[in-house]
């Protein structure tokens, strides 16, 4: 990304702190039905349950507190790829109740929603730089957490209609 290009980025998070107030909105729809057990179920290929794709959204939303504080501190911090599976942090939430993973998210998910509401331009204008993408300002930060949420609820959909309505 050039100069030109971060300049010409949004100069405050507009529409992606609405979608930010209301993304997590679709998870009811999404685990209707499916009850723990199925929440729990790892697909054939290993990968991770619904669950387990929760509980990493949910300890994402700390990690992202973290990375939006050291973007607001620090001159264009390098912000690395997040792994769940390098992260001590992240143990205890793969441990936790399924409505716990959720209630505590929602809760993340406010604080979150009520820091971003609340930048300034100046500072939304703010850059973190990622490893594959570069330099970023935190307005495209924000825009790749819920394209990276996304992604992930689309997955725990997935997993949940499969056990549902197996083929």
């Amino acid at each position: 990304m050039s100069d030109s290009d971060l300049s010409s980025s949004p100069k405050s998070p507009g529409s992606a702190l609405l979608r930010l107030k209301t993304q997590l909105d679709s998870l009811d729809a999404i685990l209707a039905g499916a009850g723990e057990a199925t929440l729990r179920r790892r697909p054939a290929n290993g990968k991770w349950s619904a669950r387990e794709h929760l509980a990493h959204l949910a300890r994402y939303h700390e990690v992202f507190l973290e990375r939006l504080d050291r973007i607001l501190a620090e001159d264009g911090p390098q912000l690395g790829r997040y792994r769940t599976e390098d992260d001590p942090g992240a143990a205890p939430w793969f441990s936790l109740p399924t409505a716990q993973v959720i209630e505590r998210m929602r809760k993340l998910r406010a604080q979150l929603a009520e820091r971003i509401a609340k930048l300034t331009p100046e500072e939304s204008r703010r850059i973190g730089v990622h490893p594959a993408f570069g330099k970023m300002p935190l307005t495209l930060w924000i825009d790749f957490f819920l394209v990276h949420e996304g992604h992930h609820l689309y997955t725990i959909l997935k997993l949940a209609r499969e056990s549902l309505n197996p083929e």
